[in-house]
């Protein structure tokens, strides 16, 4: 009796595609290669980009789904597939692809796949803020403002850059009132511009935003940022470079809950995508959360 072939399916966000018949065609010689299956091909859309997707491969008993996209497809394909022990796999393919990325995953469409496919898999974890699950970065100040003021057809154009120019509007903006509790410890108020809370630590371009940050550890790690202008700016990033302590400027926690009390309403992001403004977060970790394909080498 034949053994059944393994089935994937692929979750694609198709405004990250040039030619969508060209993808098709090397993800099926990759697949073909590997004695795979036929995958099932499903797209996002604006109004789902991706966590229903992901259910519905899920209900067809795939083996396996890979999330083609940013960061933002890769959360929503994470949320879809939670509980089910389906691994997720990623082909990179957006601005940032921080989770890839920090991996060590390779950034081109044939080597991914063949991560995808004959890689080793890991569980890792994943975090929830408010609920909402993310696998990579959340944050308030500077990055939700950045990300809500870049637009698609500029991040098409530049690429990472447009991320920058956008930033560069925000670096005078005024701190806000934050106060954190972590774990259940004293609570801190303090004036922040920016935080964020990892799972994972680098930024484009080898920025060790969180650099004890480690995506199995259990643990989220967060950073809060203060500055004033260009000057303030360019002494934090200079701190974070050379890992040296920046007191009043940077402030780290690691945490498996945190609970972040502000001033006033505020925008956040979570892996990319712009949150309604809020006054409350509660961050929580959850340990191996999330069963992810990897480089041998990074498992």
């Amino acid at each position: 009796m034949d053994t059944p072939m393994s089935r994937a399916a692929v979750v694609v966000n198709p405004t990250k595609l040039d030619d969508d018949e060209a993808f098709r065609k090397s993800v099926r010689q990759v697949m073909d290669h590997h004695c795979w299956d036929e995958p099932l091909w499903l797209e996002t859309t604006p109004e789902d980009p991706g966590r229903g997707q992901a259910k519905s491969a899920a209900s067809a008993g795939v083996d396996l789904v890979l999330a083609c996209g940013g960061d933002g497809t890769v959360t929503a394909c994470a949320e879809g597939i939670t509980g089910t022990g389906i691994p997720l796999a990623i082909i990179p393919m957006g601005t940032g692809n921080l989770l890839a990325r920090n991996i060590g995953l390779p950034m081109g469409l044939e080597e991914a796949l063949e991560v995808a496919l004959g890689g080793v898999q890991q569980p890792i974890d994943a975090g929830r803020a408010n609920g909402t699950l993310f696998v990579v970065m959340a944050g308030l100040g500077l990055d939700a403002q950045m990300l809500s003021d870049t637009s698609e057809p500029l991040k098409k154009r530049l690429g990472w850059f447009a991320y920058a120019i956008s930033a560069v509007r925000h670096l005078g903006d005024r701190p806000m009132r934050v106060t954190i509790r972590a774990d259940g410890r004293r609570r801190r108020r303090m004036r922040a511009n920016a935080l964020i809370v990892g799972n994972v630590g680098w930024l484009r371009g080898g920025l060790p935003l969180l650099p004890d940050a480690r995506p199995d550890d259990g643990m989220l790690d967060a950073v809060v940022l203060t500055a004033v202008g260009l000057t303030g700016w360019l002494a934090v990033t200079v701190s974070i470079l050379l890992r040296r302590p920046a007191h009043g400027r940077i402030y780290r926690v690691q945490f498996t809950e945190l609970q972040v009390t502000l001033d006033q309403d505020q925008p956040w992001e979570l892996d990319g995508e712009v949150m309604r403004p809020a006054r409350q977060l509660t961050v929580v970790a959850q340990p191996g959360g999330l069963l992810l394909r990897m480089p041998p080498e990074s498992a």
